[in-house]
């Protein structure tokens, strides 16, 4: 795994083999950064990562110089290493958080430009997070919500779905406040 593009360019993030966790493929996640290089200015947006897994997101948010990254992940190995890792690269304004999402968004109460979700596809409810989001107050007006999963989920029913994108298996819905 490695960080694409910004200031941490060609760093390589190598997780510990206990890491059960699924990252978003390099393939995915150059082509996602690719089109919200194109919409969003990072330099102005407060980031959520929901389900950060190994941070890979999160750090290439940090690395294109978001305001802020607040990293949400309960698995303590898994967070444990992306605190270890965002401090070994001196990420400011990174914030890894260890909690269950879905109580998480029950209790934030900071508003973001731009939350990205990607939880485990096998993880029943794990599409409740797109309506916990959408129907929230995290989302600032203007904002931007993307889901990632597999090729069985269709979001483009709600009124806030703006984009589909897919890349191999790996499907990323966009939804605008």
């Amino acid at each position: 795994m490695r960080i694409i593009s910004g200031k941490y360019r060609g760093r390589a993030i190598t997780p510990p083999r206990n890491l059960r966790a699924r990252p978003t493929t390099d393939f995915a996640k150059e082509n996602l950064f690719n089109v919200l290089g194109n919409i969003v200015d990072f330099g102005a947006c407060d980031v959520l990562d929901l389900f950060a897994g190994t941070g890979s997101i999160s750090y290439e948010f940090a690395s294109r110089g978001a305001r802020s990254v607040t990293a949400v992940e309960i698995n303590p190995v898994h967070w444990n290493f992306i605190r270890q890792t965002a401090a070994q690269l001196a990420i400011e304004s990174f914030y890894p958080v260890k909690a269950n999402v879905f109580l998480y968004l029950k209790s934030c109460s900071k508003q973001f430009d731009l939350i990205f979700s990607d939880a485990p596809y096998d993880l029943e409810g794990s599409e409740g997070v797109v309506g916990q989001v959408l129907d929230g107050q995290l989302l600032r007006p203007g904002g931007i919500f993307i889901f990632e999963h597999s090729k069985k989920a269709d979001f483009s029913s709600r009124p806030e779905f703006w984009q589909l994108r897919s890349y191999g298996s790996v499907q990323f819905s966009f939804f605008k406040k």
